[in-house]
């Protein structure tokens, strides 16, 4: 079966909430409660995104989302009453596209869920790479399809938000785009923290600068934001 939002989570009354609170705005939900059942539906049933708390009974959502990272690309939302700026920057850097702080309201949730099946609809229905044909000439190329892009030659596959991201960047290119910005089209709210924006960032230069450190294609301007320098 196909479901858009796979919950992982042991709180059985408030996955169970969310669950029913998404289905009724046609947002198909299923719950598991633990790393092996998250495994074995995934092996079942199509999922478009994964809402993964940290404390399961079997193991650690960092594990799962390791996991999941090395087969595919789905967005992963953590979900967890873990508060520690540490454990956000655990969880992006393991391959999750966003951290939500436990208790959660619904409503704000379904939201970042939406955007983010927004844009997998988006990016599965476009077909032909519009980015590719638009900037064969140019340094860049962004592959929608795939969720890869090409820099200098060498062909990187990004996570769904990390496409987005520079997808962000790509739009208003040789311009600079504001955190808030960047957080509005990308996250799809105006609530966020600079680690956030911050640990991805450095995940997109890693992956395609040639010295992360002295960046050419992503800069900083800094107190302000960031913007994508196509020469």
């Amino acid at each position: 079966m196909h479901y858009n939002c796979l919950i992982v989570d042991d709180e059985k009354e408030l996955s169970q909430m969310t669950s029913e609170y998404f289905n009724m705005f046609e947002v198909s939900t299923a719950v598991v409660e633990s790393k092996a059942e998250c495994f074995d539906f995934l092996s079942k049933n199509d999922v478009d995104l994964i809402l993964l708390d940290i404390n399961l009974g079997d193991g650690t959502g960092f594990e799962v989302c390791k996991k999941i990272r090395e087969e595919m690309q789905l967005p992963i939302l953590f979900i967890s009453a873990r508060q520690s700026d540490d454990d956000v920057l655990v969880a992006l850097s393991v391959g999750g596209d966003d951290y939500v702080k436990k208790p959660y309201n619904l409503s704000v949730l379904l939201a970042k869920v939406k955007v983010n099946l927004k844009r997998l609809e988006m990016t599965n229905s476009k077909g032909e790479n519009f980015f590719e044909k638009e900037t064969k000439e140019e340094i860049l190329t962004l592959d929608n399809s795939t969720l890869s892009a090409v820099y200098k030659g060498k062909r990187v596959t990004l996570k769904a938000k990390e496409f987005a991201l520079l997808e962000c960047l790509y739009r208003h290119k040789n311009t600079i785009v504001k955190k808030e910005v960047l957080f509005d089209e990308v996250w799809g709210d105006t609530f966020f923290s600079d680690s956030t924006l911050n640990v991805h960032i450095r995940k997109l230069r890693e992956k395609l600068e040639d010295n992360p450190n002295e960046p050419e294609l992503i800069k900083t301007v800094w107190g302000t934001g960031y913007y994508l320098e196509i020469k």
